[in-house]
């Protein structure tokens, strides 16, 4: 008789991202208030005994979510902005195109829609996610705004509501995307509109002397 082969087994290590991956597509479809931890482990693949072996509770599963994918980014940028040299706006677009290429075009994209929903309603997640995602973010644009103001590049403005103004249009249109785009005729081009966003920026931030508006 032929000897049969033992089964695979699969790697330990393996399933933590397995469950990350699903909990994050659920959390954006879903919201996390409807999200459940057995429709997590079923879509992952392991039962939800697994599933507690690495996360005790919801919070802490999307707290994970966080941690894996969102927060390495900020770090990223972090880095970024401590290694620039030259001018502040070309320092303000890379930090915007790199977080809209890790962050804008993936699953996480979903993230900051959920967090505008449900903030009232999980006031500690909603904290967690601005002192670790929102505020580090605002963080990095101020720093651009202000050496730009200080070197002269940019016209003097109020910083923190020039930070709104940066962000609120790129968090539009993720918040969008995931909410009323299924009722648009047109399918809107996100490279567009960051396109315009840009272009609208580098216009509005760039100090004019007086004696070239004459």
């Amino acid at each position: 008789m032929p000897v049969l082969s033992p089964p695979r087994k699969r790697r330990k290590e393996a399933r933590p991202s397995e469950l990350l991956k699903a909990a994050l597509d659920l959390f954006v479809e879903k919201g996390f208030a409807s999200t459940r931890l057995e429709d997590v482990a079923a879509r992952a693949g392991v039962s939800k005994g697994t599933l507690y072996l690495y996360f005790e509770n919801k919070d802490a599963l999307f707290k994970a979510v966080i941690q894996e994918g969102i927060i390495p980014v900020i770090a990223e940028n972090e880095a970024i902005a401590a290694r620039h040299t030259g001018c502040s706006f070309d320092l303000l677009e890379r930090l915007l195109e790199n977080w809209w290429s890790k962050i804008g075009q993936t699953a996480y994209a979903g993230i900051p829609k959920l967090i505008v929903a449900e903030a009232r309603n999980f006031p500690e997640l909603a904290s967690f996610y601005y002192e670790n995602v929102i505020s580090r973010g605002r963080a990095l644009v101020g720093t651009a705004l202000r050496c730009g103001m200080a070197s002269g590049e940019f016209r003097s403005m109020d910083v923190e509501t020039t930070i709104d103004v940066v962000i609120a249009p790129i968090l539009m249109l993720l918040i969008w995307r995931f909410s009323m785009a299924c009722c648009q005729n047109v399918e809107s081009d996100p490279q567009c509109y960051l396109r315009i966003h840009v272009d609208l920026l580098r216009q509005g931030l760039r100090r004019i002397d007086r004696e070239s508006r004459v």
